[in-house]
């Protein structure tokens, strides 16, 4: 999302047009990672392999770091096919290894989390994008946070504290929620500076989604932290 776009105002995409096409190709990646969970889950066999198997599933899990960093630093770069064709890849290895979570919490609570996350994340989102107050302050500081998050998240696995691994539930909760408002917001700003041709348009829709949907995920899997009904 911080890649320079080239300012060219031949570029006549509408604000709303783009931001649709954001959030279209983001509920996309939602429902190829819903896609790809369910059909896993039918396929006993095939997800004992991957669970009991940590060399792949580890395995899948490098490829899907591999895969966003390399779609966040080079869409921009890349053919809109290749863009579209690495986000569905991505989304849907997502969906694989989100299936684990089947295995900790109920189907019922999983569904009710994930209503509460898309009712959540709409209100942030539209607050982004109708709040006339600039939320790069909220943005900066929510990356900053985040970074201490994840760092702190890491040292919580061979400290194994349930204190902080609770006060890190909440803390990455109010993350992701400033960053939600604030990637929204962007895309206005974004559109505002110009989109060079149609193609740059749709790459810069997809990796607007990228972002969008990476908050949709965290949120939804700290969210099921507080909410999931854990299997007995």
């Amino acid at each position: 999302m911080d890649q320079k776009i080239v300012i060219d105002s031949r570029a006549d995409v509408s604000e709303s047009s783009f931001i649709s096409k954001v959030f279209m190709w983001m509920a996309a990646g939602l429902g190829v990672s819903a896609l790809a969970s369910t059909a896993l889950l039918g396929q006993p066999a095939l997800l004992r392999a991957i669970f009991s198997n940590q060399i792949l599933f580890f395995g899948i899990i490098i490829a899907e770091f591999g895969l966003v960093l390399w779609l966040s630093a080079a869409a921009l770069r890349l053919s809109v096919a290749s863009a579209t064709l690495l986000y569905i890849v991505y989304s849907a290895l997502n969906g694989i290894t989100l299936t684990s979570i089947f295995f900790i919490y109920t189907a019922g609570s999983i569904l009710v989390t994930f209503a509460v996350t898309a009712g959540t994340f709409f209100f942030f989102s539209l607050y982004g994008l109708t709040t006339k107050r600039d939320l790069t302050s909220v943005g900066n500081l929510a990356r900053m946070a985040l970074l201490g998050f994840i760092i702190a998240s890491v040292v919580n696995i061979f400290l194994k504290s349930s204190a902080m691994g609770w006060i890190l539930t909440f803390l990455g909760i109010a993350i992701f929620l400033g960053l939600i408002a604030y990637d929204t917001q962007k895309l206005k700003a974004i559109h505002a500076y110009g989109l060079s041709d149609a193609e740059t348009g749709k790459k810069t829709a997809i990796l607007g989604a990228l972002v969008l949907y990476l908050d949709f995920i965290n949120l939804f899997l700290l969210l099921l932290r507080l909410f999931g009904s854990r299997r007995e």
